[in-house]
């Protein structure tokens, strides 16, 4: 454990090095590391993930945003997504950035704040790590726990890495069609079938079973650890 009101943060490598230079100004002893998942971990079960505006309303867009709170709570209880900036980035409609507010707070149980700089969210950042560390006596744990899954977890998991398709759209196809095996076999005209579902989604969902794999000349694992250390 760190000196009292020193709380200890593991800052992911990918966040920009002003993070890990604010945080120690606070008084924190920070740890720079590439996190498995999230930016900043300040707790064994307390995770931040920290979104600018502009890719919160395109993370909602390609579905990334709930792919990430659904990694973050398999190994965290405690989320805090961060969105940052003064100003909506403009790709959303208001009704849907709103929509997209609800989903992370009454679907995954989420909690979101919002601040306008760096600056803001470091301060928000170490005074989450501090009531953590030295209000709650917890300790700073890098990997959490991982909470094991349920065979029906598994399914709509596998499910929800289809793309464009969330928590409550993988439960509606796997409710329709029974299996993930029936969901894979099905056509663009049995997928429109399901309640919400729209042409552009059931176009999406075919092409990701139906298309022959192209491996990228670069290389996947570099590729991966960049997408998912985006801002």
């Amino acid at each position: 454990m760190p000196e009292a009101g020193a709380p200890a943060i593991a800052v992911d490598s990918r966040e920009d090095n002003f993070f890990s230079q604010a945080l120690k100004a606070m008084g924190a002893q920070t740890q720079v590391c590439t996190l498995p998942v999230g930016d900043f971990v300040c707790s064994d079960r307390a995770v931040v993930e920290r979104k600018t505006r502009s890719d919160f309303e395109s993370s909602v867009i390609d579905g990334r945003l709930f792919e990430q709170l659904s990694r973050l709570f398999e190994t965290y209880s405690r989320v805090i997504l961060v969105v940052e900036g003064s100003e909506s980035a403009g790709i959303l409609q208001k009704a849907s950035l709103l929509g997209a507010y609800a989903s992370v707070i009454t679907d995954y149980g989420a909690a979101i704040f919002f601040t306008r700089s760096p600056e803001s969210t470091a301060e928000l950042v170490f005074a989450i790590a501090r009531h953590e560390q030295i209000a709650e006596k917890r300790t700073l744990r890098i990997s959490g726990r991982p909470k094991g899954r349920t065979l029906s977890q598994n399914q709509q998991a596998i499910i929800e890495m289809l793309p464009m398709v969330g928590p409550k759209m993988a439960i509606s196809l796997l409710m329709h069609f029974g299996t993930v095996e029936n969901i894979a076999k099905a056509s663009e005209k049995e997928l429109l079938e399901v309640e919400g579902l729209g042409k552009k989604k059931a176009s999406a969902i075919r092409r990701a079973f139906t298309i022959p794999f192209e491996p990228k000349e670069e290389d996947p694992e570099s590729e991966n650890e960049r997408e998912s250390g985006e801002e």
